[in-house]
């Protein structure tokens, strides 16, 4: 318990000490992590793959490329994100300054997830620091490796006090969250596969991905258990291999059905008409994404009006995660808040409403005040 305390502590005291604030500051820091990525990104790669065997040009446009993207963005736009919003002013404050002004949070929890290990901590990460906060970062201790690595990169690369690691597991994350801050952002228990063609022995492939750990791959294999497989289900425990897998005539109360897979696994559920598919998204927990394929274009836009999830992509998969303009995010069951761009930067900030009145005016607001009377009614 002290120990969090104390790098929680050091991190609020920095935090107050202001250095987090200015805009030069925080892009200074922003150039050090875009620095630590292009300068470490072999190390980076190699602990990605040494966790899920995800494959060098896969794990680079995944956690590489789009991180660097999204620092590139954030720091060409973060001036005018920063700056005041003017708004829309009434006849009591037409003669006055008024605005949004964005302030950070305060210290802020990123709590990271092993799918994308590496890019779902720098992400966040480069938010709240373009939103002026102190940032804990705690990286999912299932994928150790990339945990380690980042735990030993970030000290290097940012500053100590306002952006420490801290590693561990269930433990070390309870007694975190002992700890007062101000926002925390965790991604965990969401899942995005895509299937793709690997050659004929898809076990031997140096490109397809293992299941991250035996915990996973026995949680995994047990859905499969009673299912009717109409393809792949070949399983191997000491290499945590499980083959691309589809699933038919599978009950929506089954538990395949239930709870997010993470895993090569497609079950399959029939439906006869688009209104009941709809009824069936609706029936249950709003979902992270929601892909819908179709020739009719039309048909894609009334599923997206007549249901929810936390993104879209119609025709493909994941793609709305990959650009830096549309929010990353859930709704309900499925997540609260968003990142990504301008949405990253939002998340992590206040908006403060700002009015300061014009003194020379004062006269105008005689009628505002004591005592009143029906001529001050009638104005």
């Amino acid at each position: 318990m002290e120990r969090m305390q104390q790098v929680v502590g050091r991190a609020r005291a920095a935090f107050n000490s202001g250095r987090s604030r200015s805009l030069e500051f925080r892009i200074q820091q922003l150039k050090a992590l875009e620095r630590m990525v292009q300068e470490k990104e072999k190390e980076i790669l190699a602990a990605i793959h040494a966790d899920l065997h995800k494959c060098g040009h896969n794990a680079y446009s995944h956690e590489i490329l789009g991180v660097l993207g999204e620092l590139a963005l954030t720091m060409e736009k973060l001036p005018s994100w920063a700056a005041p919003q003017p708004v829309k002013k009434n006849l009591l404050t037409m003669r006055d300054e008024a605005y949004i002004g964005y302030e950070p949070l305060g210290v802020v929890l990123i709590i990271g997830a092993w799918n994308y290990p590496f890019a779902l901590i720098m992400q966040p990460l480069m938010g709240a620091i373009a939103a002026g906060n102190a940032v804990v970062v705690k990286p999912s201790e299932v994928s150790e490796n990339t945990a380690r690595l980042v735990a030993e990169l970030l000290p290097q690369y940012l500053d100590k006090e306002l952006y420490p690691v801290v590693t561990g597991g269930v433990p070390e994350t309870t007694e975190l969250l002992t700890q007062r801050f101000d926002h925390i952002l965790y991604t965990g228990n969401t899942a995005v596969g895509k299937i793709e063609f690997y050659g004929e022995d898809v076990k031997s492939s140096p490109d397809y991905e293992r299941i991250i750990n035996q915990r996973h791959f026995k949680r995994v294999k047990s859905l499969l258990e009673g299912q009717k497989i109409a393809h792949g289900g070949e399983t191997d425990e000491a290499s945590c291999f499980i083959a691309p897998t589809i699933l038919t005539d599978v009950s929506p109360e089954s538990k395949v059905m239930e709870e997010e897979i993470f895993g090569p696994v497609l079950p399959i559920v029939t439906v006869k008409s688009v209104e009941e598919a709809i009824e069936f998204i609706n029936r249950r927990e709003k979902p992270l994404a929601l892909y819908v394929f179709s020739n009719n274009k039309q048909l894609i836009k009334r599923v997206i009006s007549e249901t929810s999830s936390g993104g879209v992509t119609g025709n493909d998969v994941i793609m709305h995660f990959f650009l830096s303009t549309l929010p990353f995010g859930g709704v309900g069951h499925s997540g609260m808040g968003a990142y990504h761009g301008r949405h990253s930067f939002e998340t992590f900030s206040h908006r403060r409403a700002c009015l300061i009145k014009d003194l020379k005016m004062e006269s105008t607001n005689k009628m505002r005040y004591p005592p009143s009377s029906q001529k001050k009614v009638d104005w």
